[in-house]
């Protein structure tokens, strides 16, 4: 089953970062974002992906010609300039890096892929700046038992501030909540049946306007509730919070060895 990842986008809120790199190759505890997304659907047995390139495209195009040398240990002959890369654990991703246009919208991007789906009528979908412990055998079995044409995750919102609980004007708790407990909002990780192309116009379309709200009019859209970890990187702030996960060793993300 394959992994359409929409890795495209001019990532403006995070201009610090996405003045020189796409957005999906801003790393998070040294390795791109794009990287601990795969190994999220990797690690559950899904390692076929179809890349929707854009701005700066050529840069991931880079970082996978690449990849093997960039995860492996090296030997140089600083004589003769000579290297050779260090046996290493095998990655059994299969990769497809597809320039879908500068300017195309999300929707654009998707509808432009569809000859990559070859015959397959079920595919994930999902952002390359996003990254949650979504348990996605247990999303696509949800996606089958309800027979419609489209499931995204819905997750809670996460936190941008730290909460207070307050007596007068005496604080009593603080907390810095990665989520809050309030409302649902769309957290990508999607499984789509091929015929969601259709209600996609062109390249100008928006996936999460237009075709979104049709498939939801007309009954075709379900929500399968995450309520575990989920973290957008959208601005430098956030980046930083991720970095700091890493860090700490406790990746929530990390549902890999």
């Amino acid at each position: 089953m394959k992994t359409i990842i929409l890795a495209g986008g001019l990532g403006t809120r995070l201009a610090e970062e996405t003045t020189v790199r796409p957005k999906p190759m801003v790393e998070v505890g040294g390795k791109p974002i794009l990287w601990h997304l795969m190994n999220i659907y990797g690690a559950q047995g899904f390692h076929e992906f179809i890349v929707a390139l854009g701005y700066k495209g050529e840069m991931i195009k880079e970082y996978f010609l690449n990849f093997h040398t960039l995860n492996a240990n090296l030997t140089v002959d600083l004589a003769s300039g000579r290297h050779t890369a260090q046996a290493s654990a095998p990655v059994p991703w299969n990769v497809h890096l597809v320039d879908t246009g500068f300017d195309t919208q999300t929707g654009g991007r998707l509808k432009r892929l569809e000859a990559w789906l070859g015959t397959d009528d079920t595919f994930f979908l999902t952002y390359g700046d996003g990254l949650a412990n979504v348990d996605l055998r247990a999303l696509l079995e949800f996606h089958r038992s309800h027979g419609k044409l489209a499931t995204v995750t819905a997750v809670r919102p996460p936190a941008r501030f730290g909460g207070l609980a307050l007596e007068g004007d005496q604080v009593t708790r603080f907390s810095e909540k990665p989520q809050t407990g309030e409302g649902w909002i769309n957290g990508g990780f999607f499984v789509l049946n091929r015929r969601v192309l259709d209600y996609i116009a062109g390249d100008a379309t928006f996936w999460e306007l237009d075709p979104l709200e049709r498939l939801a009019t007309e009954g075709q859209l379900h929500a399968f509730r995450h309520e575990g970890f989920w973290q957008p990187m959208d601005t430098l702030r956030e980046k930083h919070l991720l970095d700091k996960f890493w860090e700490s060793g406790k990746a929530p993300w990390k549902v890999w060895p």
